[in-house]
């Protein structure tokens, strides 16, 4: 029986910097890990061990191209984190609704 689910989820892959880096990175573009890793100050190994944890989690696919393997990014499981999020969207626009109106206020006296 095969899991279903991924090893890492969303929020654990994207909790790491470095890993959000990588995402950043991949958003426009399909690239080898020989060149993701000319931009970070880490070694190789660990660049794929961060690619293979945002893989884990569906974040991220790579397919061989010869010898190389390219890695690219699949936003879809982002959507998760994104409705998470957009929950508390109410409570920062209440914030900064109240902000507003305390600024304005302080401004007509």
């Amino acid at each position: 029986m095969t899991d279903t689910y991924p090893k890492h989820d969303v929020f654990q892959a994207i909790a790491d910097p470095t890993r959000r880096e990588l995402l950043s990175l991949l958003a426009d573009q399909e690239m080898p890990v020989k060149e993701i890793s000319q931009h970070f100050p880490i070694t190789r190994t660990a660049v794929s061990k961060h690619l293979h944890i945002l893989e884990e989690a569906g974040l991220v696919s790579e397919r061989k191209v010869g010898r190389e393997t390219r890695y690219k990014l699949q936003p879809e499981p982002l959507l998760e984190l994104k409705q998470w999020l957009s929950y508390y969207e109410r409570f920062w626009n209440k914030k900064l609704a109240a902000l507003k109106n305390f600024v304005e206020d302080k401004e007509i006296k």
